[in-house]
């Protein structure tokens, strides 16, 4: 069905990449639809649920829902909550809080998977600016995949973006990894790394791209629920994902927005479909 660089790592034909496309656009339409209903007053029970119908209707199953027990179909993180924050009808979301959603869904048996950070209303300007500078360190983070480079490259990019642009604490216990077949696969992506060590990456190889950021230290725990992973300072915390295919011209991001078009030209990557 496909080959691989080693036993257990997917190799994937233009074919299986073009439906982990349509996968993408099903998890990049309802994380535009998300955006559009986060607003102060909003629970993230109702986020989850706006969620689920968007990938329902589109013929998708909510990756993430049942997921060793996940009980939802998104992740809702909130201010210090840094990844797998459960949705719930008491966390309602109010003025200047930064909400992290994580969204997964599997189309035909292909995965797509990736995550926004957005401020509730204006924002405050030190969130802002801990989130350009996330987002910014997993788009250099994308820039390294291309056949030849290697897993250390793209941690070198996001860790040494990051550490070049602030204070901030970059989350090492948690990261990126494969994904196709199933949501998370091998290779485990981390967000820190140096030049030219750990796997080579191939063509065919496709990984989420995952760095979350503190505007405090690195250090995280995870809640008595099980799963919400907090900052132990209670530091804030910014969490960006985007699916991408190696491809011999470049990075393909499978999970592209629309509002990601002019990033991607600029960048200089594969064009996916729109």
């Amino acid at each position: 069905m496909f080959g691989r660089s080693k036993p257990d790592v997917q190799l994937k034909t233009p074919e299986q990449i073009a439906r982990m496309r349509a996968a993408g656009q099903v998890v990049a339409r309802t994380l535009d639809t998300l955006r559009a209903a986060t607003r102060p007053g909003v629970s993230t029970l109702e986020l989850d649920a706006i969620a689920e119908k968007s990938i329902r209707d589109a013929g998708a199953v909510p990756s993430f829902k049942g997921y060793h027990g996940f009980p939802a179909s998104i992740c809702a993180s909130v201010n210090e909550e840094v990844v797998h924050g459960i949705p719930s009808r008491e966390r309602v979301l109010a003025e200047g809080d930064l909400l992290s959603i994580d969204c997964g869904a599997v189309l035909e048996g292909w995965h797509g998977d990736s995550a926004i950070t957005l401020p509730v209303g204006e924002g405050r300007p030190e969130d802002l600016e801990m989130l350009r500078t996330c987002e910014e360190a997993m788009w250099q983070g994308i820039a390294q995949l291309r056949p030849g480079r290697t897993l250390g490259d793209i941690g070198h990019a996001i860790g040494g973006y990051i550490s070049r642009n602030g204070d901030y604490g970059n989350v090492r216990e948690y990261g990126g990894h494969g994904i196709g077949t199933e949501m998370h696969m091998d290779p485990h992506v981390l967000n820190h790394g140096r030049r030219g060590k750990g796997l080579r990456l191939m063509e065919g190889m496709c990984l989420a791209i995952e760095p979350m950021t503190t505007l405090g230290g690195h250090e995280v725990h995870q809640l008595d629920d099980g799963w919400t992973v907090v900052t132990r300072d209670g530091a804030r915390a910014a969490h960006v994902e985007h699916s991408v295919a190696i491809t011999a011209e470049g990075p393909l991001v499978l999970t592209a927005r629309e509002e990601n078009r002019d990033k991607i030209t600029q960048m200089g990557f594969v064009q996916p479909t729109w």
